[in-house]
């Protein structure tokens, strides 16, 4: 890597360099580029272990850097979570801006306006914090206008099926998030920082069934988690997953070289992660490990000590404080932050336990899809401490993937339960909307009958009680629910304190009120389905 940053070897060239200490101070503002993936879970890089998915750019980072081990997002949903990372707020304090593809507000102003209203140069390629409904015209007065990202750079696409598209799947979107990048960066003036969040679509689904075949992909390489069952279509699915998430990080592979290529690297604080864990039956939408335990790793070659590995907890409401200490600029502006700086963490030279005063981060969920009656959610919070993972079902007469039976919403008409067809098949969309619809999801309806395939069955799609708990370090796939067992009473009750503390401390409608189904009032932009009335509704 070089040792001088882009910007001062252009004030150097320029001329401006001597005289001119004020413009000197500011080209050495750290730049940061801040790289989320959407729908990958905490254990899917090479670094941290995984065979069968290759993540060399990732492991870049976390070599030259601190790889948390414990980093956990704010919501196992795309929106909640983003809106938690932006704000420094958990999602429940966020009203409808934080609820999945409702309308965003402008009092919840994100960190990346401080950034450029201090001079940073500011922008975004592929998804932002979305889904979100944005202001569409005037008569939306109280929303705000551009994307809580910050300005788009999305202009740059693929040409579907030509001979030049480069796209390892078919399930891959089409913007080229590098020459996006490259043009963000062209349009910054000389020797300004800059702030650019990568938002790679990636491995979000649909994808292409069967792309791992020609991608040099094993079905003996996979470690299926043990919630799902082990078979060729389970490992196939997971192949295709990995496809994707070696495809987002190939962009990251070529930002990091273009920033060394003009000096900056060792100037740019990277920070890569992913918004929630894996798009399968019990991982996305759900508060267990696999749904919100996301890869982190944050390099700063300039200013922190590298080669480290931190086991603290890390909540995505740290990370707005954290970027804004970094850039030292204040939160004025913004409504109250919930999360707290890492920053010393970061500078510390030290691994494992570095701050011992953080013991508990919390995460949790509302409405994902549309996947019951009169579109109520299923609402979760969460606590995670260093050994155990304590979840609050706060709706278990609910059914946590969605209703398992739908409505034709035209004719009123009543799906099969489950969603099968009288030829024994699944049809697509017709249950348990709450988890994407793919190979493993109809794998598991259509062999629910199997003894064999049953028990996955129920741990994907059955009802839940209130309370869960579960020893991570023996337990990382959630299957063993030790609440209300009497060995583990001290810890249940210990989290369940810690938890509902933080919620009541953080005004949490669904514990102080004074409406504590105020979340069911928010509208959802996004299609709505019907389903019949449940029992518990009469």
């Amino acid at each position: 890597m070089k040792h001088l940053t882009g910007a001062v070897l252009i004030s150097l060239s320029s001329g401006f360099f001597i005289g001119c200490k004020e413009k000197e101070e500011s080209a050495k503002r750290p730049n940061i580029l801040f790289v989320i993936n959407d729908d990958q879970s905490y254990i899917h890089t090479s670094f941290a272990g995984s065979r069968f998915v290759k993540t060399p750019e990732f492991d870049r980072v976390a070599s030259n850097g601190v790889y948390f081990t414990n980093c956990y997002a704010g919501s196992p949903g795309s929106a909640p979570s983003r809106s938690t990372l932006v704000t420094g707020r958990y999602h429940w304090q966020n009203k409808q801006s934080g609820q999945h593809a409702s309308s965003w507000m402008k009092e919840y102003v994100p960190f990346v306006d401080l950034l450029e209203a201090n001079g940073y140069h500011t922008g975004f390629t592929g998804k932002g914090v979305d889904p979100f409904r944005y202001a569409r015209n005037e008569k939306d007065s109280l929303w705000r206008k551009d994307n809580a990202a910050g300005h788009q750079f999305n202009k740059h696409k693929y040409k579907k099926d030509s001979p030049s598209d480069p796209r390892t799947a078919k399930g891959i979107g089409l913007v080229d998030y590098y020459e996006n990048f490259r043009s963000f960066l062209q349009e910054r003036e000389v020797g300004q920082p800059f702030y650019f969040w990568y938002g790679a679509a990636e491995p979000h689904r649909a994808y292409e069934k069967g792309s791992w075949k020609r991608n040099g992909k094993s079905l003996g390489e996979v470690d299926v988690p043990g919630f799902l069952p082990d078979t060729e279509e389970i490992r196939g699915d997971i192949l295709d997953y990995a496809v994707e998430i070696e495809w987002a990080d190939s962009h990251l592979c070529k930002m990091l070289n273009y920033l060394d290529s003009i000096g900056e690297l060792d100037n740019t604080i990277v920070i890569v992660t992913a918004d929630n864990g894996m798009p399968f039956p019990r991982a996305k939408a759900n508060c267990f490990e696999y749904g919100v335990h996301v890869p982190l790793a944050v390099s700063y070659p300039n200013g922190f000590t590298g080669e480290r590995q931190v086991n603290d907890p890390i909540s995505f409401a740290d990370i707005a404080p954290t970027i804004l200490e970094i850039a030292g600029i204040k939160p004025e502006g913004m409504l109250p932050i919930s999360g707290r700086s890492f920053l010393n963490t970061l500078r510390s030279k030290k691994e494992g336990i570095v701050d011992e005063t953080k013991k508990y981060v919390y995460m949790g969920r509302e409405r994902h899809s549309s996947s019951r009656w009169e579109n109520l959610g299923y609402p979760q919070r969460a606590v995670r401490s260093q050994d155990y993972l304590f979840i609050w079902n706060a709706k278990p007469e609910r059914w946590p993937a969605g209703a398992p039976q739908m409505m034709n919403k035209e004719t009123g008409e009543l799906y099969p339960m489950y969603g099968i067809e009288e030829n024994g098949t699944y049809h697509t969309d017709w249950a348990f909307s709450d988890v994407d619809d793919a190979p493993s999801k109809t794998f598991l309806i259509e062999n629910y009958k199997d003894p064999a395939i049953h028990s996955y069955f129920d741990l994907a799609f059955e009802k839940r009680p209130e309370f869960e708990l579960y020893h991570i370090g023996n337990d990382p796939f959630c299957l063993d629910n030790l609440a209300n067992k009497k060995d583990y009473a001290a810890i249940e009750n210990e989290l369940k304190d810690a938890l509902f503390n933080e919620l009541e401390k953080s005004g949490d409608p669904r514990v102080v009120g004074p409406d504590k189904e105020i979340f069911e009032s928010y509208i959802r932009y996004s299609p709505i389905r019907a389903f019949p009335k449940p029992y518990w509704a009469e």
